[in-house]
């Protein structure tokens, strides 16, 4: 049996200009195995094999999010590969556990293509925060077949999530019941007309009502999974993780919000992220350009042909993906005149 480990690393230079390296690693791995079989590896299962890689590097571990949840992915087979394989992306970027689910133990296949181990059955599946359903081949021969029940079975979830027409395993389980709900474009009419006690909501790329977020089609699935860590850690984790993921598609908030907890509402408004724009050099000529990404609502800093998300945390402090801090300095008139950072003593004066 192969069991090569697959690391991702994802590394942005710094440019001797006081911003250190950028190391980012992903938190799942995949082991290969037999007859094109693939069995996703969690962070704390291979551990070692990544502390071993950082302590190579000189990289300190990341410290643990307090906020970690624990998700059970339901897979059948016939399952969209990007309905899951998105959200996975977002969920363990983010620091969340994630294990596979299904009626039995049996390889799953994606697409006629993909086979996956999964981690439990319905019937030995552990106590977890968060469930997810996905699309691709759902008929209600394969959602009444008991996964109803186990759906049933759970006392207390944070959220029930699903992208696509995995819609229909919430909804046969009566989760849906008097909530707003989306779902692939193709079966939008099938949701309304066998549903009647939910409200169907179309173009929309998910709908949160609280504990229920449902998800259109396929890369939908990638907003939704946003939007919940935007829900669970704040909208700058959110930030990083599509930047992790080069996922420069994402426009926060663009959903349809019913919950209180919406965590787009009192983010800083893009006229006062104008303030900070502009070009900072220090004492050496080493400038820092700071631009206004509007789609993104929020600012990165562009060092020589690379750029970094900088995150705005109050007043005119941010931080950046290691932690560090950035503040920029006004004079007597509220003017932004200079840029100064938590790790070097080094002033970048506003051109």
């Amino acid at each position: 049996m192969n069991k090569n480990i697959v690391i991702i690393v994802i590394t942005l230079l710094s440019l001797n200009s006081g911003w250190s390296a950028l190391n980012v690693y992903s938190s799942t791995a995949l082991r290969h195995l037999p007859s094109d079989t693939l069995e996703f590896r969690h962070s704390d299962e291979y551990k070692s094999d990544s502390n071993e890689l950082k302590a190579k590097m000189g990289i300190e571990e990341l410290e643990a999010d307090s906020n970690r949840k624990k998700i059970a992915f339901y897979l059948h087979d016939g399952v969209e590969i990007l309905d899951f394989a998105g959200p996975l992306e977002v969920f363990t970027a983010a620091g969340h556990k994630v294990i596979i689910v299904s009626k039995t133990a049996e390889p799953i296949v994606s697409q006629g293509t993909l086979k996956i181990i999964p981690d439990y059955t319905i019937e030995n599946a552990p106590k977890v925060d968060v469930i997810a359903f996905f699309g691709g081949n759902v008929g209600l021969d394969i959602i009444n077949n008991g996964v109803s029940e186990w759906i049933k079975s759970f006392d207390e979830l944070d959220n029930y999530f699903s992208v696509c027409t995995g819609v229909f395993f919430l909804g046969e389980a009566g989760i849906l019941k008097n909530k707003t709900a989306t779902t692939f474009h193709s079966s939008l009419d099938y949701l309304e007309e066998n549903y009647k006690e939910t409200k169907v909501l179309r173009d929309a790329r998910y709908v949160d009502n609280g504990k229920v977020i449902t998800t259109a089609g396929i890369s939908a699935g990638i907003d939704g999974a946003l939007h919940l860590v935007a829900k669970w850690q704040g909208f700058n984790k959110a930030r990083e993780v599509a930047f992790i993921m080069e996922y420069d598609k994402w426009v926060p908030g663009e959903g349809m919000i019913l919950s209180e907890d919406n965590p787009y509402t009192n983010l800083i408004n893009l006229k006062k992220l104008e303030d900070y724009a502009g070009i900072y050099e220090n004492e050496s000529g080493i400038q820092v350009v700071i631009k206004v990404d509007k789609r993104e609502k929020g600012l990165y800093a562009h060092l020589g042909k690379n750029r970094v998300p900088i995150f705005h945390e109050k007043e005119d402090k941010f931080s950046r993906m290691n932690k560090e801090h950035v503040t920029f300095i006004r004079n007597k008139n509220n003017e932004v005149i200079r840029m100064e950072s938590s790790e070097h003593p080094v002033q970048f004066i506003k051109q």
